[in-house]
């Protein structure tokens, strides 16, 4: 098992990933939705699951309304999907003396609002995030006999070890590894978008300057305006 890193060199290295890694092709899939236990109802966890039928916000979205998750498109994640994706991000960012983590901040609800999404990205993410998640929870039955969130944090380690890092992995879990990546993403994406990632990396955005009143008049003066 590999050793715990520090939160800030976490951020600059999922940031750096989503910066510099490129667009991952998908593997094509067929038409079976996943099951309760989170995995796909066939044999095969890559198994594609339904996609989704909302209509999005359409031509002339109404700007002044306070959207709520669910309100303009049906959420994805069941309980099993949503306890592994938990497991997931906390694992990958979690909370520590500095400040709350993924789980903490509702990067959770984020990524389910994204992969329920009617729009092409979302819909590419949504093919690889959910069978991704089906794996994962898959593998942890396979290898331990018990679902992803019930695992012991050094067996959920060791699953994570072998998808980690998409160029140096083995080629039986390279599907895995390209989710891993994206999930990674997504869950840095969600953390640093969010009203406590922005406090925590010190971005000030559209913040009003304190008033100018103009050059100082020995600086006028300096260049021939005073």
């Amino acid at each position: 098992m590999s050793p715990p890193v520090d939160r800030r060199t976490t951020l600059k290295w999922m940031l750096s990933a989503a910066a510099t890694l490129p667009v991952l092709s998908l593997a094509g899939c067929d038409s079976e939705p996943a099951s309760p236990g989170g995995a796909a109802s066939s044999a095969d966890p890559w198994a594609a699951p339904p996609d989704v039928t909302a209509d999005g916000y359409g031509k002339d979205a109404d700007l002044l309304k306070d959207y709520k998750p669910g309100d303009t498109w049906p959420l994805t994640f069941d309980q099993a999907q949503r306890a592994t994706a938990t497991t997931l991000s906390a694992l990958i960012l979690p909370a520590d003396e500095d400040g709350p983590g993924a789980v903490e901040v509702g990067v959770v609800d984020f990524i389910d609002e994204w992969i329920s999404a009617p729009y092409p990205v979302q819909r590419r993410d949504r093919a690889l995030v959910l069978p991704g998640l089906a794996w994962i929870d898959a593998e942890a039955k396979r290898r331990f006999g018990a679902g992803f969130a019930a695992l012991k944090p050094a067996q959920q380690t060791a699953i994570c070890d072998d998808i980690r890092y998409l160029p140096k992995a083995k080629a039986e879990h390279r599907q895995a590894a390209e989710f891993f990546a994206r999930y990674r993403d997504l869950t840095a994406g969600g953390f640093c978008t969010s009203p406590q990632g922005r406090t925590y990396l010190r971005y000030v955005g559209n913040t009003p300057l304190p008033r100018f009143d103009g050059p100082p008049p020995e600086v006028l003066k300096r260049v021939g305006l005073g």
